[in-house]
């Protein structure tokens, strides 16, 4: 008898174990990261994929990488909590993606979106269409120029009480961007979260917007949104004030505290 009961809660002590470790195991959430290979941006890429596995797994979650739109539909989508659009472009996407992606923005099923620098590249390039929805999501803009030699700038933190803010100081330091323009100002069209101040640009450079919002959110969406321009060098993943940025965008928009 008494090795009948030795044995049962041996078995039943198992039990609890193994199910202890996988609830602990299963992640929080599960992201979707397009990337854009090759080019002047891979090395930003790769860093930034590099970094994401170390805040997965300190941070269990998990994520999947894609470098086109092909599979992406309604199905596709309805799996992730976050979209990572880590400097893929608003062109080359499929008709099916396209709409997939209006859909999961406008209607917000249990996801949110981080884009990254590229995502901004709004215009005829490739022999591709400017897509004017993604356009009117990002402020009504049209890329017009940027840095090519690259300079230092310092950020300006508009709204601290944003999540995505948390923990950032009032102003910070990112080095080594190319700085987007555009035909017009976002503000306005969106809300507006920090501001590059064009007048600390080292080297100095004539490129400029006068005001430039470079962190915003489109507040027409009912999913989570957040965009960042500054996305170039692999450097900004040892940032701590960028790092802290991203982190706070990709848990805000996957709906996590």
């Amino acid at each position: 008898m008494q090795r009948f009961l030795y044995c049962t809660i041996l078995i039943t002590l198992s039990i609890f174990v193994t199910a202890n470790t996988y609830a602990q195991k299963a992640p929080r959430f599960r992201a979707l990261v397009l990337t854009e290979r090759g080019g002047f941006h891979e090395d930003y890429v790769v860093a930034g994929l590099a970094w994401l596995k170390q805040l997965a797994a300190d941070s269990n979650f998990v994520f999947d990488v894609y470098n086109n739109t092909d599979p992406i539909n309604d199905a596709f989508l309805a799996r992730y909590q976050v979209f990572i659009q880590l400097n893929y472009p608003p062109y080359m996407w499929t008709d099916q993606a396209k709409q997939a992606f209006v859909t999961y923005m406008e209607q917000g099923r249990g996801g949110g979106w981080v884009g990254f620098h590229h995502a901004s590249l709004l215009g005829e390039f490739d022999g591709y269409s400017m897509w004017p929805w993604f356009s009117n999501f990002m402020g009504g803009i049209r890329f017009k120029n940027y840095i090519a030699e690259l300079v230092s700038g310092t950020v300006n933190v508009e709204d601290k009480k944003h999540p995505c803010m948390r923990g950032l100081p009032a102003s910070f330091r990112v080095d080594h961007e190319e700085w987007y323009t555009y035909d017009k100002n976002p503000r306005g069209g969106v809300h507006v979260l920090a501001s590059v101040d064009e007048s600390s640009y080292v080297p100095p450079s004539a490129i400029k917007m006068g005001d430039h919002p470079v962190v915003w959110t489109q507040d027409r969406m009912k999913a989570r949104n957040i965009y960042i321009q500054m996305g170039h060098h692999p450097e900004h993943f040892r940032n701590g004030s960028y790092e802290r940025l991203v982190r706070n965008a990709i848990f805000w928009a996957a709906g996590e505290k």
